[in-house]
């Protein structure tokens, strides 16, 4: 008696080659893939931080419309004599924190006492305060940083990181810790620049002769860990190590020149960094501008002729 033949189909697997191909091939794929979803990644940062500096910039005309001036770059003011003191009067409060209610922080700006020092006791809560507007995301950086007396020695205070600073001019910031009748210190104490923003400053628009268009008023900083580089926002620090370095900068370089120093402006974005100018619009600027061209755009009456840039 014979019985059908029952036929096995037989089930076959991958081989080893076959395995590696196709890994090898979704590698590829992933490898092609990858640069795209960062670059993606990446102009999505940087339109986030144009849009900051843009709410930073309607902010400052916002002040202007109701003060009929610009906030000052900080205030520091001797409490014994009134007169003005750079680098160790009070209270230190910076432009970014005058600007605070107009960029919807007013619960922050009300936990700010203006009549203490910035780093009183009685403002500790204050400067816990992270503020996002004035965070650029395509910088990696900690929420806080420690402060140090100058010339080394205990820590003042812990300050909010911040990645956007107003223009003081082409002048070093150092100049502000020189001693009375150096410029830019006046012989009254106070520390002049050519920009929007300097010591007791109050800057109208119609003293800006350059143009608005031709000026900027605030512009980016990139945090760098390796050198101790980092911005702030709520003000100058009365003795603070780099104090007025962290909320202004100097047209001394041109963005992200190899020989920067900290207080020069930079960012983290290929090719420039992103600048508020005095007519609210947010321009990229090259870092390989003129110069020249580069430093006119820091003042506000120079009577540069800057064409295109």
């Amino acid at each position: 008696m014979s019985f059908p033949h029952r036929r096995c189909g037989s089930r076959r697997g991958f081989t080893l080659i076959e395995l590696l191909v196709v890994i090898a091939i979704i590698a590829v794929l992933v490898g092609l893939l990858l640069p795209a979803v960062q670059q993606a990644r990446e102009a999505a940062r940087r339109t986030q931080c144009k849009n900051n500096l843009k709410q930073i910039g309607l902010a400052l005309h916002n002040y202007h419309d109701s003060f009929s001036t610009m906030p000052s770059g900080w205030i520091a003011v001797d409490p014994a004599s009134g007169r003005p003191s750079a680098h160790e009067g009070l209270s230190g409060a910076g432009w970014a924190t005058m600007i605070l209610p107009y960029i919807e922080q007013r619960n922050a700006y009300e936990r700010f006492d203006p009549r203490a020092g910035i780093i009183d006791p009685v403002n500790a809560a204050f400067l816990q305060i992270q503020i996002a507007v004035y965070k650029c995301p395509s910088d990696p950086q900690p929420e806080d940083f420690e402060i140090e007396e100058e010339g080394g020695g205990a820590v003042l205070a812990k300050l909010p990181i911040a990645n956007y600073i107003a223009s003081f001019g082409p002048e070093s910031l150092d100049g502000c810790e020189n001693a009375p009748g150096n410029m830019p210190v006046a012989s009254n104490g106070q520390c002049f620049g050519s920009g929007f923003f300097y010591h007791n400053s109050s800057v109208r628009l119609k003293d800006l002769t350059d143009g608005t268009s031709n000026t900027y008023m605030v512009g980016e900083r990139k945090t760098v860990f390796e050198l101790g580089w980092y911005t702030s926002w709520p003000g100058m620090v009365p003795e603070g190590k780099e104090a007025f370095q962290r909320i202004c900068g100097s047209a001394d370089h041109t963005p992200n020149h190899p020989a920067m120093h900290f207080d020069d402006f930079s960012s983290p974005h290929t090719g420039g960094a992103h600048f508020g100018m005095g007519d609210g619009a947010v321009r990229f600027i090259s870092e390989n501008i003129d110069t020249g061209v580069y430093r006119g755009l820091a003042t506000i009456s120079g009577n540069e002729v800057p064409g295109e840039f």
